[in-house]
């Protein structure tokens, strides 16, 4: 038998109606996933029909069926010809999605700013000594967009991507190139907020921008303890614009011996 999914008015306020008209899917994945997650759906549970879906949480089908084929590939839900989405006995894969809906909390935002500290420091500092020409080339390009964007008022936020994702491939190192791509798809959810949205007023792109310029010329330098110093600064008085104050330990950090520069 299929598990009931409780309507906001039976739920007494565990499940509310979701009215944002952006990311309606990840809403749903998201509570669905939680349910998961505490055991009120448990493995060979069958759910309820996208129409009884749709009307608890008060989306369309549509929007039921993106939510499930989220879940599908988290390895957290399989499909059955004809018989409908069963939660799977084991997950198959390891979700690594850093919040559910349409924005962080503040706590998990702390949470992604201290990885990004973690990795982006150490991938900085790798950078100044591997770098190429043709890597401080790609990264002067994307800062040239971001200055643009601020000079326009636009969205800089893929710039921004790209020049992370650049400073990555500077390292040389094929699996730190691609674990950044990897997660700055979730950490670009972070940059964003530097860029647009509600927290623009707080965010201040210039700063952001000046702090970028300091880690570019560092890296170009070759100077590994700069570059690793310019990127915990970057990371700390970003957060620090959206009220996020980031642990001192995490300036602690080991530093990392110099190579013989790369050209």
């Amino acid at each position: 038998m299929p598990v009931t999914i409780p309507s906001p008015a039976e739920a007494s306020g565990e499940l509310s109606r979701i009215a944002r008209p952006l990311r309606l899917s990840e809403e749903v994945s998201g509570d669905l996933q939680r349910r998961i997650g505490r055991g009120d759906l448990r493995p060979g549970d069958r759910l309820p029909t996208e129409k009884a879906l749709g009307e608890a949480f008060g989306v369309s089908r549509a929007v039921v069926r993106e939510a499930i084929a989220r879940l599908k590939a988290d390895g957290l839900i399989e499909t059955r010809q004809g018989s409908g989405a069963f939660v799977v006995e084991a997950p198959k894969t390891i979700n690594l999605r850093f919040w559910k809906g349409a924005g962080p909390e503040l706590s998990e935002l702390r949470d992604i700013f201290e990885l990004r500290v973690m990795v982006e420091c150490a991938v900085a500092a790798l950078a100044a000594q591997r770098r190429k020409a043709i890597d401080l080339k790609a990264m002067a390009a994307h800062l040239d967009a971001m200055e643009t964007a601020i000079e326009t008022g636009s969205d800089g936020a893929e710039a921004d991507d790209n020049f992370h994702i650049a400073m990555a491939r500077a390292t040389r190192n094929a699996y730190v190139g691609r674990l950044v791509e990897f997660l700055g798809r979730h950490f670009s959810d972070s940059r964003k907020l530097a860029w647009h949205g509600t927290r623009r007023q707080l965010a201040h792109p210039e700063e952001a921008q000046r702090e970028h310029r300091a880690l570019y010329a560092a890296i170009a330098q070759g100077d590994a303890e700069a570059a690793r110093r310019c990127a915990q600064e970057h990371l700390r008085g970003t957060a620090g614009r959206l009220g996020i104050k980031l642990a001192l330990d995490l300036d602690r950090a080991p530093t990392i011996p110099q190579s013989p520069r790369q050209r």
